[in-house]
């Protein structure tokens, strides 16, 4: 077993050094994707975070997606977070020393709000609360309507509340380019670290207007997505084609397969990029497709962090994720790449979809 003194591959996070691969508790959201008991779950999250895996991103937005627009924002709640936070910080207060683990959550507004000092505050302490933390160690903000300027209003707050301590680091979470580049100008330098998007060897937004924004103003990316909701990997490699309406697939996999088919190419053109990621590889040892496609991510100067989505309790994958950081891609990898992307439509999807985050407008 790999120990946690021998995860090299870590970056700056504000005051915090952490690793370039997350835990996506997401997954806990819904008995979608398996369920096991908290006990199994938080020993779970020991395991991880004795291999060196020692931050966990929080919760998921309560957006579903179909065909790329939004079909259903839950009018109740501006949040949905399952029991993640829960779970997380019982396992916090169970560890010798809380500070060991980093802890990113989110605070999403999807219905109009009037975000007064009251407003911002109470959904910072719910965050405290839940996650039985005394600071927030990065409060991810998203805001549904950019017509509504109200985001620079509670964005502000958020800032009054880190100069008080109850938030460490701000970051922001399916923010656009245009958006991303208005606030971290707003708020000054170093106000905000991170934005939170989608990105993957299929989903390649990023790289058209945000990896500058980024480089303009420190902000690294913690992407999510970056396995195609388990489509990129092994697995895949020569089946058939699923039915996107199947009750066998997740939510994820109905959202990324609705984008592979719709969006970026076909069922046989992604089976080439599966073909030639495995090839790379063979090349590399036998790693995996997954190993491989996260590397390509983790590559761009823009990304501090891949979040990969965890089935605590349920499945282990810590192993395999180390094999990434071990990896190394060359220019003749990168080209054999490029080849089959070329062919697909994912340099148009900033347009038929939309700049990042455009998919849950």
């Amino acid at each position: 077993m790999v120990q946690k003194d021998e995860l090299k591959e870590t970056f700056q996070l504000g005051p915090f050094v952490v690793p370039r691969i997350w835990n996506g508790l997401w997954q806990l959201s819904s008995n979608a994707w398996g369920s096991a008991s908290s006990y199994k779950i938080r020993r779970q999250m020991a395991e991880y975070a004795e291999q060196g895996f020692i931050a966990f991103d929080m919760g998921k937005l309560s957006v579903y997606v179909t065909g790329f627009s939004v079909a259903h924002v839950d009018p109740l709640s501006a949040d949905h977070y399952g029991s993640s936070e829960l779970l997380f910080g019982q396992f916090r207060q169970s560890l010798p020393s809380p500070d060991s683990v980093v802890c990113s959550t989110k605070w999403c507004v999807f219905r109009p709000t009037n975000p007064t000092r009251l407003v911002v505050e109470t959904a910072v302490q719910e965050r405290l609360d839940r996650t039985q933390s005394k600071a927030v160690d990065l409060l991810q903000f998203h805001w549904q309507d950019y017509s509504d300027k109200g985001y620079i209003t509670a964005l502000h707050h958020l800032q009054d509340l880190q100069a008080e301590g109850k938030i460490v680091t701000i970051g922001l979470c399916n923010f656009d380019a245009i958006r991303t580049d208005e606030i971290c100008t707003e708020l000054g330098p170093g106000a905000i670290v991170s934005n939170q998007i989608q990105f993957s060897v299929v989903d390649t937004r990023p790289l058209h207007g945000m990896a500058d924004v980024c480089e303009k103003h420190n902000v690294k990316l913690l992407t999510y997505g970056t396995l195609c909701g388990g489509f990129l990997a092994d697995r895949w490699l020569g089946a058939p084609e699923p039915d996107l309406y199947s009750g066998d697939l997740t939510p994820s996999q109905r959202k990324y397969l609705d984008m592979i088919l719709k969006a970026w190419g076909d069922w046989a053109l992604f089976q080439s990029l599966l073909s030639v990621l495995r090839a790379i590889g063979d090349c590399h040892g036998g790693v995996s497709i997954a190993n491989v496609a996260t590397r390509w991510v983790l590559d761009h100067p823009c990304v501090g962090a891949v979040i990969i989505g965890t089935r605590l309790g349920i499945s282990d994958h810590t192993e395999d994720n180390h094999k990434v950081t071990r990896l190394k891609l060359t220019d003749e990898d990168r080209a054999a790449i490029e080849e089959v992307l070329d062919r697909s439509n994912g340099r148009k999807l900033i347009t038929t979809i939309g700049d990042c985050g455009a998919e849950y407008r």
